[in-house]
């Protein structure tokens, strides 16, 4: 199988919008259109309860984690970065989903999927990091940014290839990234904290 096929159908993958349709289901609303309007496990706590939020977090997860898995042995020339490279294009689907008109979630419980499939020590790494973050600053969005800083971090000390750490940055932005109206909500102090 070619790269490209197996990227392409690894951003599938990451494109099935489970958030969305398990509140569409329950609630029969759109969760685009309700709290956050983010479809990520967050927000469906928000509108849906904790344990809908748990169902679509380990969903999402395996949405990073089924692409690394299946599509390197299928490669004609697999590698590590291949595997990884296709939990990128997994969460850039779930980020940006073809199906939702590429408004999506934010990336986290697929990057968690896809790093404890291609590189496990960085996957807990990353879990460390997030569980450290919420802990000290009850945050979630500063959790989810302080993990994905980890990732390259993480990759670099374990001596992955530069590829890897590349694409390690590459996880880093797009978590970061989707999280800017975020980072204006903490500027403004309205970010709301985990118990209030």
């Amino acid at each position: 199988m070619p790269l490209i096929a197996a990227l392409l159908g690894a951003y599938l993958i990451g494109s099935f919008p489970t958030g969305f349709l398990l509140v569409k289901w329950l609630k029969r609303v759109d969760l685009r259109t309700v709290g956050s309007g983010n479809i990520g496990a967050t927000n469906v706590g928000r509108v849906a309860g904790r344990w809908a939020s748990a169902l679509v977090f380990v969903m999402d997860a395996a949405k990073g984690v089924l692409p690394v898995m299946i599509a390197p042995p299928l490669l004609a020339s697999p590698s590590p970065a291949a595997g990884l490279a296709c939990g990128v294009a997994a969460v850039l689907g779930h980020n940006f989903p073809v199906f939702l008109k590429f408004k999506g979630g934010k990336g986290v419980a697929t990057t968690i999927g896809a790093l404890l499939a291609a590189a496990p020590v960085a996957g807990l790494i990353y879990l460390a990091a997030w569980g450290a973050g919420l802990l000290i600053s009850r945050y979630v969005s500063v959790s989810s940014m302080a993990a994905a800083a980890s990732i390259p971090v993480a990759l670099l000390i374990l001596q992955r290839s530069s590829a890897e750490v590349l694409l390690g940055v590459t996880l880093a932005l797009l978590i970061v990234l989707r999280h800017r109206a975020n980072i204006d909500r903490l500027r403004q102090g309205t970010e709301p904290r985990v118990g209030r």
